[in-house]
């Protein structure tokens, strides 16, 4: 059975693929195209490769193409220095072991607890795994059951996160699945993150459309304006940053 991050890489490809014009790589548009974007052919002539290597490629066949042609094909496909990142991630990415559920150490969770800004960590598939009282005042975490406690789960699916985040919730929902998409082709396969996906799918009418673009894009940090049942119009920063302990961990902090 081939691997599914495999698929995942062809299927990245064959998006970027899709998103460009001739026009934008320097081709004529020549004859009506019966599909968006550029043809394979294009593709792999822009990046100096074989046609039927290209075909392989983003038909998710287990090849492992070499750096330089990665770096060919971020060149022809005008890839961003993120979108680049993770197409090289893709390819040397090891085998992993099956996603078990992070464990928050003792000082960290007594870290995130002593501070006056809302804070909380979440893992590698955005589950919820610790906070303190001022991020439960604002998301209620203490009040979901522990499946629901996930950042994807609760901007999704949740009428009132989406009510929280008022016309914010759009652009804050597209740019969460982007970077959550970052992670999830590399653990492509794997039951936790099929489940999740799965779920999402379930509870987000929006989902799919934003699943199917296949876009990535690198956490940063950033302003939310929340519209809060009990504090009224809350304008917050935020910040994450990757715990020492376990990199998998991370720690996000809001403040005004």
């Amino acid at each position: 059975m081939s691997d599914p991050r495999h698929a995942e890489l062809g299927n990245f490809l064959r998006s970027r693929r899709e998103k460009l014009t001739p026009q934008a790589v320097g081709l004529a548009a020549g004859r009506r195209r019966r599909t968006a974007g550029l043809r394979r052919e294009e593709v792999a002539e822009l990046a100096g490769i074989g046609v039927d290597w290209y075909i392989r490629i983003e038909q998710g066949r287990a090849v492992k193409p070499s750096s330089s042609t990665i770096d060919a094909l971020a060149r022809a496909l005008r890839l961003s220095r993120t979108e680049h990142a993770h197409l090289k991630a893709l390819v040397r990415d090891p085998a992993r072991k099956p996603f078990v559920r992070e464990q928050v150490p003792v000082r960290l969770r007594e870290l995130v607890q002593s501070l006056n800004q809302p804070a909380y960590i979440s893992g590698r598939r955005w589950d919820v795994l610790a906070w303190n009282a001022a991020a439960d005042e604002i998301f209620g975490f203490s009040q979901l059951a522990d499946d629901e406690r996930n950042t994807l789960v609760l901007m999704l699916c949740k009428p009132g996160v989406r009510r929280l985040f008022g016309s914010q919730w759009k652009e804050l929902a597209q740019r969460m699945v982007a970077q959550f998409r970052a992670t999830y082709d590399l653990w492509a396969g794997d039951p936790a993150f099929v489940d999740l996906i799965e779920r999402l799918r379930r509870g987000s009418r929006e989902f799919d459309g934003l699943w199917a673009a296949h876009d990535v894009n690198a956490l940063a940090a950033g302003e939310k304006l929340l519209e809060h049942p009990k504090k009224g119009r809350v304008r917050l920063r935020y910040a994450t940053f990757q715990s020492n302990d376990d990199p998998a961990l991370k720690l996000a902090i809001y403040y005004t």
